[in-house]
């Protein structure tokens, strides 16, 4: 059976954080890791693709975009992307809008309930505009402008703003407005939202408009998206019953950093960052003997790669000793998150029984290290835009599995998230 609709996201988080929003319909949604094809695609009513293309060159995002879309004749394809517009967002929605032959991008980054709302063209997060948020600041490729019209100039095809007083207008002002763009030719609209109603007025006039809409947005436009009946059996269940819980976080975000210190003391392991840059082999061996010590004494194991806002420089500054630049320094860090996992999994007899991953690059190295798939949703999450699945295939098939982008959740999120997948109220 072919999958009725289709999600392309650029990083793993994103990608679930998304799906999450078809599967809490009773669609059954797979979440495949960078783009990874599983026997269970064919019993799927969505399909959402992780192209991990956030930092790749631009024309090599495209082309994974392009390549995720293919030509399977899909219900409707939604291209995810970034709430706090970071990634190769330009390449990545000309280059689904080519493979789709769609006639609009109707671009709505907008997550009202996460703090992200666009107003009179500009992105803002919690109020403040995106450029002038951790985002601004990012390591490999800084949003450099929280004006989405200006953002998307580099485009290929014409962009216009649908204005937040013809968003309110309702879905038959938002449907008249693009079927009149359709009608200019090929273009794409970036849109106004600052409630929760503008994305559910942009999503139906999209649904109404007589032209092919290529849906362009964060994990909250997907949650109004108008889809086909459910035909797959439906999302897995995670019955709750004790388990020890994994948690591996590779997120520097300061919102994760306040959820670790949430966390008790006794189950942190810290990366040992000068070893991860001079040898992730050995750094990844010390790290899962430690989780698997943590993990027999009380259940719960927390690895941590950034477990203060010094941990980045201090990565850095050892990566300056041993020669090494910064992008290596993170490939090295990542390394050994990940070969952490797949030692714990492979080599430390009793294998976790459920893990908790944060940010999206580790998330996917986390996955390829255990030969994953992807992630089953369940519909169920512990936070908002924080879901919880089933591991698809590979060493941990079935595990039960939770993922968090970087900056998602309150600041006792990854607690609850481990009582959640552990059965567990000492956890939280």
């Amino acid at each position: 059976m072919q999958p009725s609709g289709l999600v392309v996201a650029d990083d793993l988080t994103g990608a679930t954080d998304t799906g999450h929003e078809f599967a809490a319909r009773g669609l059954r949604t797979l979440v495949s890791a960078r783009g990874k094809s599983t026997d269970a695609d064919a019993g799927t009513d969505v399909r959402v693709v992780d192209t991990d293309s956030r930092y790749a060159d631009p024309s090599d995002a495209a082309a994974r975009v392009e390549r995720a879309v293919g030509d399977d004749g899909y219900a409707f394809v939604y291209k995810k992307v970034d709430s706090t517009l970071r990634g190769n967002l330009v390449a990545e929605v000309d280059a689904a809008l080519d493979a789709t032959g769609a006639d609009i991008a109707l671009v709505a980054p907008a997550s009202p309930r996460n703090g992200r709302t666009t107003v009179e063209g500009f992105h803002l997060v919690e109020g403040v505009p995106v450029a002038e948020t951790d985002a601004g600041n990012d390591p490999e490729r800084p949003v450099e402008t929280s004006h989405l019209p200006t953002r998307f100039a580099a485009s290929t095809f014409p962009v216009v703003r649908l204005a937040v007083n013809r968003v309110a207008a309702g879905a038959a002002t938002v449907a008249a407005d693009v079927e009149a763009t359709a009608r200019e030719g090929r273009t794409v609209v970036v849109a106004d939202a600052a409630h929760e109603r503008h994305l559910e007025a942009i999503a139906a006039g999209a649904a109404r408009a007589e032209c092919d809409v290529l849906y362009v947005g964060s994990a909250g436009l997907a949650r109004y998206v108008e889809t086909p009946s459910p035909a797959a059996d439906g999302p897995p269940s995670v019955p709750r019953r004790e388990r020890s819980v994994l948690c591996v976080v590779g997120s520097t975000n300061p919102a994760t950093r306040a959820q670790v210190r949430a966390l008790p003391d006794s189950s942190v392991v810290p990366l040992a960052l000068e070893t991860a840059v001079e040898s992730p082999e050995r750094a990844s061996k010390d790290a899962a003997a430690a989780c698997a010590d943590r993990l027999s004494e009380s259940g719960l194991a927390a690895l941590v790669s950034a477990p203060d806002a010094d941990a980045p420089n201090r990565a850095v500054e050892a990566g300056r000793r041993l020669g090494v630049d910064e992008s290596t320094v993170r490939e090295r860090v990542s390394e050994s998150l990940a070969e952490a996992v797949r030692r714990l999994w492979r080599d430390c007899g009793d294998a976790p029984e459920s893990l908790f991953v944060t940010g999206g690059a580790v998330a996917a190295d986390a996955f390829e290290a255990v030969d994953a798939a992807g992630v089953l949703l369940t519909g169920e999450s512990v936070e908002e835009g924080i879901p919880l699945g089933r591991i698809a295939g590979g060493l941990a098939d079935g595990t039960p599995v939770v993922t968090k982008a970087g900056a998602f959740g309150t600041p006792g999120a990854i607690r609850k998230c481990a009582a959640r997948l552990g059965g567990r109220d000492d956890f939280e």
